[in-house]
């Protein structure tokens, strides 16, 4: 990812909610908007300036979230007088964001104007100050100090700023090794150098690293926001569960626990510090917790697009995280879209769209509580410590702010599920065509993810004089640490397996669930004639390339690969060379360029787990 220019990766800190600032900061206190002129912002609707502290001639950045409704306009007036209409780029639908840059502002108190036609949203004042202040001390007893609450402006400003922070046309891709590739791009990132400490900037060699695997990413996320914006933050010790349970969980860590004495007192080491304690405890197990559990770091939301919002999680009953970053509407034109990201134990972290080639579901596994989830609110108990709330007390009259607790996905079938999913993204329903071809673009997408999956692995062999990389027993090769878990695709290849098999059962599903479809007075069964001759034309058509040990390249088709979809049930081994990894049949000209091969017994090994490949169905943990 391409970086901003120097001047705005030097000076472009990040936010700030100006409607409640920090103890350290010197921001008046809103009051409620009159003719007098006084501004505040309103009850849904929010302006947000970055940095926390503007500094004269250095970008100021204007960042205006609501819960819904029209986008509507920015204005700024300097501390000159002049007024003058910002160039605005607008996100999201719920909720909804704008934001804009103010090149050089002057020093003195300047005011931002949020209209919808002639009705003031919101406003903001706010003190541009002509020297950078000297940052604030650290707290002495805790991490960072919890100066505000995770109220429904808090809550928004969070989720537009993972839609914002991963965002990218829908025929584009977004894919970050590591995660701090965005984070370190003010372009990307509203809360970039947030704290004037340079804590994102590559140049420091103390700036804050972000190399988040799946299960790790949303705490990151979670937690690098709220240290910014000084929120609560917290995380338990979770087990990984049984066959016949799933994940249980104790300890409760939070921001407002001592920090490691070992890390000093600057706040940047501190920080550090947490951080690493937070991804040593956290664990696929931490989102695989059961859906009816109190005591957990997630809690169950309901299937509806008012709890589905950036930033919600979505936990598979085999361990895999994935999280929302953008929903796109259905129109005439086009299908409806939910995309969501995911970290990948190589540090990459992707775009997927939601289907179910990579959101999988099934309440038939007793290890695991899969579905939606929201963190769950932290709150100041009445003796002043950081507490989780109930399941119970979320979302209720004492918490306007969060989605309530819901069991609706304990209740639902495996194919009730995606039919629920189906109507938020469709609420029209879908053409069985164009249905067909985004089954077949998500299909690719996967497909060219593992191409780099692959090419990870023929690196890091490379690099290494290929050594021999051990292969976990049985159920373990699906959970492990060290190059096996970075350069295998056991969990990926299973993923591809499902995908292609829901993209050949596709024109039966017509027929099965005439619901679903828009069949424009068609009979079912005319529908799935005409895709399945659409389907015989277009796996021919569509493909990927990838690179053969001798560095040439070699292209597939679709249609090759779902005839190789026996040969990758054991394709996943980073031992084998890359031609045996695509499928390549032994002896053929394909795999006449393969150098190396996986070691007898692993390919014994291999063959013992077939079946849960072939199957498409995961071992309980």
């Amino acid at each position: 990812m391409k970086r901003g220019s120097s001047v705005v990766a030097a000076v472009l800190v990040s936010f700030v909610a100006i409607r409640a600032e920090a103890k350290s900061s010197k921001t008046h206190a809103p009051v409620p908007a009159s003719s007098s002129g006084a501004c505040a912002d309103a009850a849904d609707a929010t302006i947000w300036i970055s940095p926390r502290q503007p500094i004269a001639g250095a970008p100021l950045h204007v960042f205006a979230v609501a819960k819904s409704g029209d986008s509507g306009e920015l204005s700024f007036a300097g501390a000159d007088g002049k007024r003058a209409s910002l160039t605005v780029t607008r996100r999201g639908t719920s909720p909804v964001s704008l934001s804009a840059d103010v090149a050089s502002p002057r020093a003195g108190r300047a005011r931002v104007t949020w209209t919808r036609g002639e009705r003031v949203v919101a406003c903001r004042e706010v003190d541009v100050v002509a020297h950078a202040p000297r940052p604030a001390a650290p707290p002495a007893k805790v991490v960072w100090e919890s100066a505000r609450a995770w109220d429904r402006r808090a809550e928004d400003f969070y989720s537009a700023w993972i839609e914002r922070l991963f965002d990218a046309p829908v025929d584009g891709s977004v894919d970050f090794r590591p995660l701090h590739q965005a984070l370190r791009d003010p372009a990307r990132n509203v809360l970039y150098g947030y704290l004037g400490l340079a804590e994102d900037d590559p140049k420091n060699k103390a700036a804050i690293p972000a190399t988040p695997d799946c299960a790790d990413l949303p705490y990151f996320l979670r937690a690098y926001f709220s240290w910014k914006l000084g929120l609560p933050f917290g995380f338990r010790d979770c087990d990984r569960g049984t066959d016949a349970r799933p994940p249980r969980c104790t300890t409760f860590y939070s921001n407002e626990d001592a920090p490691d004495a070992r890390a000093g007192s600057a706040i940047l080491p501190r920080v550090k510090a947490f951080l690493r304690q937070m991804s040593n405890r956290v664990q696929s197990g931490s989102a695989r917790t059961a859906l009816d559990d109190s005591h957990t770091d997630y809690y169950p939301v309901k299937l509806d697009r008012a709890s589905l919002r950036p930033g919600t999680v979505y936990a598979d009953p085999y361990g895999h995280v994935m999280m929302i970053v953008k929903w796109v509407e259905q129109t005439h034109d086009h299908g409806g879209l939910l995309f969501a990201v995911d970290g990948q134990p190589d540090t990459s972290v992707g775009r997927k769209r939601f289907w179910e080639g990579t959101f999988l579901f099934t309440n038939d596994t007793k290890s695991a509580g899969p579905g939606f989830k929201s963190f769950r609110p932290i709150v100041h108990s009445d003796g002043a410590a950081l507490e989780p709330l109930t399941n119970e007390a979320i979302g209720g009259a004492a918490d306007p702010a969060h989605a309530p607790y819901s069991d609706e996905q304990a209740k639902l079938s495996t194919d009730a599920f995606y039919a629920r999913m189906g109507h938020l993204i469709n609420p029209a329903g879908l053409d069985p065509v164009t249905a067909y071809g985004e089954t077949l673009d998500a299909l690719v997408e996967q497909l060219q993810v593992r191409v780099g999956s692959v090419d990870n692995g023929e690196k890091f062999m490379r690099e290494n004089n290929n050594p021999i990389v051990p292969m976990p027993e049985g159920a373990k090769i699906f959970e492990t640490t060290g190059p096996w878990e970075d350069y295998a695709t056991p969990s990926r290849d299973m993923r591809l397996i499902i995908a292609m098999n829901v993209l050949l059962g596709l024109p039966a599903r017509v027929v099965q669930h005439p619901e679903l479809f828009n069949l424009g007075g068609r009979k079912p069964a005319a529908a799935r004639a005409e895709l399945e001759a659409l389907h015989a034309k277009r796996i021919g058509e569509r493909g990927i390339e990838y690179k053969r040990s001798d560095g040439s390249t070699f292209k597939l088709t679709v249609a090759d690969l779902l005839a190789r979809k026996t040969s990758l049930e054991i394709a996943y081994n980073p031992n084998d060379c890359v031609e045996t990894r695509w499928g390549a049949a032994p002896g053929s000209p394909e795999a006449a360029t393969c150098t190396r091969h996986a070691p007898p017994d692993q390919q014994a090994r291999m063959a013992e787990v077939r079946a849960w490949f072939h199957d498409a169905r995961r071992p309980p943990r």
